[in-house]
């Protein structure tokens, strides 16, 4: 089907399920916590090209507050339900935007979705229980949507990772189709929480962005991938949480002799607002 000029916004899972039994050919789902900006928006694109003219697109539009340590932002998180609807008019059949208290009617879950080793290293160190709270409503709107495809953005590396290993692992009928990050067009990656950075703020951030090129100039030398991660290091405005150089399949550091497709990722905080940034590179000499 074409998509309508307007999406069917559903607050409701009694809803959404009957008109998922109506959607004929494949369907496709991108999950968002809303604030909908140019990168999110790609996503709908791919998820479009995807579905194609008679499958169907499915935005989630839910801050889920699982992922939120008790000191982060899940009040303050932007939230413009009539805004997201509007962004992706044209691209998405359906928007999915229930209310806390349709998805959790007992909060927190007396069940939910246990992560491994790969939520609890980097992120997962610096977010307790943050990977829990994703794996545990990813599967509940897979549950849900029931989609052919899944798309996810390449930015939150850990969380894609975690999301692959999800339906590989329950055996959820789901492809999960990868998006390149977005860009700002001074090189920042898209993000939510860039409206929260001051000009100030913004050009210090350059250098997650920074780190990443500098990296994959390096490969594909592992020595000089490891390098690359400490060139910002002294870089002004900017706390690091971490910068690190992983077997993608594994999250195992690498090191010098270690050869094969490496995944970097980068987090920081600037102006109190915590960033991502990640790359792929392929290192086959030292």
């Amino acid at each position: 089907m074409t998509a309508p000029a307007t999406a069917q916004l559903i607050t409701t899972k009694a809803e959404l399920r009957a008109r998922r039994a109506a959607l004929i050919g494949p369907v496709v789902v991108v999950m968002t916590m809303g604030a909908l900006h140019d990168g999110h928006v790609a996503l709908v694109r791919r998820a479009r090209e995807v579905a194609g003219d008679e499958g169907a697109v499915v935005v989630t539009d839910f801050v889920n507050p699982l992922q939120f340590g008790p000191h982060e932002d899940f009040d303050a998180y932007p939230r413009d339900l009539a805004a997201d609807v509007a962004r992706v008019a044209g691209l998405a059949d359906i928007v999915f935007a229930p209310a806390v208290e349709e998805m959790y009617p007992v909060l927190p879950p007396l069940v939910s979705v246990a992560v491994g080793r790969l939520g609890t290293v980097l992120e997962g160190e610096f977010r307790p229980g943050h990977f829990a709270g994703v794996a545990t409503v990813v599967t509940k709107l897979l549950q849900l949507v029931r989609p052919d495809v899944a798309v996810f953005g390449r930015k939150d590396a850990q969380q894609l990772a975690l999301v692959q290993r999800l339906v590989a692992d329950l055996d959820i009928p789901c492809r999960i189709e990868p998006v390149a990050i977005q860009r700002e067009p001074e090189g920042l990656a898209r993000s939510s929480r860039n409206v929260y950075l001051s000009a100030t703020g913004r050009e210090q951030a350059l250098a997650l962005s920074r780190t990443v090129r500098a990296v994959e100039a390096a490969a594909p030398s592992a020595s000089g991938i490891l390098a690359a991660l400490a060139s910002e290091a002294g870089a002004p405005g900017l706390t690091w949480n971490y910068a690190a150089a992983v077997d993608p399949a594994t999250f195992e550091p690498i090191d010098e002799s270690y050869r094969g497709e490496v995944l970097v990722v980068l987090a920081a905080r600037v102006e109190g607002t915590r960033l991502l940034d990640s790359t792929v590179a392929e290192a086959t000499e030292a």
